[in-house]
């Protein structure tokens, strides 16, 4: 690990505190500025961490980090996109599959245990939420449940590759998911906005600090 992704590492976990505050006290507008600031800060850091010489681990992370970015814009906007934020985040997760499968780390055994827990997720949790988004928006199932197999794959892959912190980091980022799922379709819960976004930053940082596994 460098000092300037250690010092980006930093800035992300100050501006995140500030989204965090921002968002339990309501403030709109500081979340305008933290919320995007946060990726902004953690893209610095994966492209200042050494991933041990895997490039295309590095350039895949900080691909799928770009499309979170955007994925965080389309959905904090005053009218908001959910499907376009739905499709970058599809995107970005899609890009952390490719960036863990290139590090040749992934191996049959954690791998299958992976799967056997997201579908063990799938088939309590995401049913729940897919047959709720069923009866209430139809137009949306299809997105959703595509969606929650490439998660759910982002997930197996971490598990695979057998790195603590990608595991951690890809299970947070699932349960963030997971909750702001819960919370737009079948019932908001107490605090459910700051429970997403904090899971959300953690595992997002926990994904990038993996690099320095690699």
């Amino acid at each position: 690990m460098t000092t300037a992704a250690w010092v980006f590492f930093g800035l992300a976990a100050a501006t995140a505190v500030v989204d965090w505050w921002a968002v339990a006290a309501r403030r709109r507008r500081v979340e305008y500025v933290a919320k995007p600031g946060v990726m902004v800060w953690l893209i610095g850091a994966a492209l200042a961490i050494d991933p041990g010489g895997n490039s295309w681990t590095s350039a895949l992370f900080v691909l799928a980090l770009i499309f979170s970015l955007a994925g965080d814009v389309f959905l904090m906007l005053e009218r908001e996109r959910f499907v376009a934020g739905l499709a970058s985040f599809l995107v970005a997760h899609v890009g952390y599959v490719a960036g863990l499968a290139a590090t040749s780390l992934v191996s049959a055994v954690p791998l299958a245990a992976g799967v056997a827990v997201v579908a063990g997720g799938a088939a309590t949790l995401g049913r729940r939420i897919t047959s709720t988004v069923r009866r209430t928006d139809g137009a949306l199932f299809a997105p959703v449940v595509v969606y929650m197999v490439v998660i759910s794959a982002m997930v197996a892959t971490a598990a695979g590759t057998g790195v603590a912190i990608a595991i951690a980091g890809a299970v947070l980022f699932y349960a963030s998911d997971a909750l702001l799922a819960w919370n737009r379709f079948v019932a908001p819960t107490r605090r459910g906005r700051l429970a997403v976004i904090v899971t959300y930053h953690l595992g997002q940082g926990l994904l990038v600090a993996s690099l320095a596994a690699f």
